[in-house]
């Protein structure tokens, strides 16, 4: 057991990006660069599927759902490491800390099941077209939701509620910019096996199972895409798709990375270097995803914003 007069950690201590002060003022411009543009383009792909008809389909519902994780994820973790490296500290309280391990967890682990359900949704739309409106009712989508929303709600708190009841008592620095499980785990003086347990179990059902799910819906999408005659065809109805494989590639791509590194590579680079890309690169290239090759977001853009000129 644990002397009970062992001083409980009030606050922790975050490893900034760089070390480097040239390098820090860098990384200040570049954050708040993609930073803006993550919420001015996730607003956008927001407000556009509300007030524009042509996006009132199942497909822009869920686009704007995931514009809503994405703000959420990075709102969680950007604001707070800007004022770090603004101000030179690298200190976040007990209570911010879980907070934004919270945030994170709850965007993180609800972005993973939103992607499975646009792959369902897109299934829908190339395998069976002609029942498509009626299997994707709005009713339909918003149980959908209800139940993505729900499901990581559940996950993110069962996980943080483990966490937050853990003693620490120091050391107090997370190897990392921002508060995630694995990294506030390793500092705690207490027993963390049922922490250890849930995540283990969430990584389990969540991670392999809405993989696994994304795999066999696109094997059905492209099996079906073959059949179809002519090229022009084919990739018409892939183009379909295209946007949502990019999303849910660069999505994956960050987790896999964290896997098959070398083992000779040291843990703390690998955890910044999927941090990085959670936290700034993904928010920030899903809207643009979306939005480059999306002729009706594109058309939503010059009917809505203010300084378009109308004939």
């Amino acid at each position: 057991m644990y002397p009970q007069n062992l001083t409980k950690v009030s606050e922790f201590i975050l490893e900034g990006i760089f070390d480097n002060l040239p390098l820090q003022s860098l990384c200040i411009t570049i954050s708040l660069c993609l930073y803006l543009t993550a919420i001015l383009s996730n607003s956008f792909v927001i407000i556009a599927t509300l007030v524009y008809p042509p996006l009132h389909t199942p497909m822009y519902f869920f686009i704007s759902n995931l514009a809503i994780l994405d703000l959420l994820s990075i709102s969680s973790v950007l604001p707070k490491m800007l004022e770090n490296l603004v101000l030179g500290k690298n200190t976040i309280s007990f209570e911010g800390c879980i907070a934004q391990l919270y945030t994170f967890t709850f965007s993180g682990s609800t972005e993973l099941i939103l992607l499975t359900v646009m792959s369902y949704d897109r299934y829908l739309a190339i395998c069976w077209p002609l029942h498509y409106i009626t299997m994707m009712s709005k009713g339909t989508c918003i149980s959908l939701m209800a139940g993505v929303w729900g499901i990581g709600t559940v996950n993110s708190f069962i996980n943080t509620l483990f966490v937050a009841q853990l003693d620490f008592c120091g050391p107090n620095l997370v190897q990392n910019f921002l508060c995630e499980i694995p990294e506030v785990l390793v500092l705690s003086c207490s027993s963390t096996y049922l922490s250890e347990v849930t995540v283990y179990m969430a990584d389990i059902i969540l991670g392999m199972g809405n993989f696994t799910l994304v795999i066999l819906s696109y094997c059905f999408i492209i099996t079906t895409i073959l059949k179809i005659q002519g090229s022009e065809g084919k990739w018409k109805t892939f183009s379909t798709c295209s946007s949502h494989l990019a999303i849910v590639g660069l999505f994956y791509s960050t987790i896999i990375y964290a896997y098959i590194q070398p083992t000779s590579t040291p843990l703390k680079k690998k955890n910044k270097t999927v941090s990085i890309m959670y936290t700034l690169v993904t928010p920030t290239l899903n809207p643009l995803i979306y939005s480059l090759r999306n002729k009706v977001i594109k058309g939503a853009f010059w009917k809505i914003v203010p300084f378009h000129k109308t004939n």
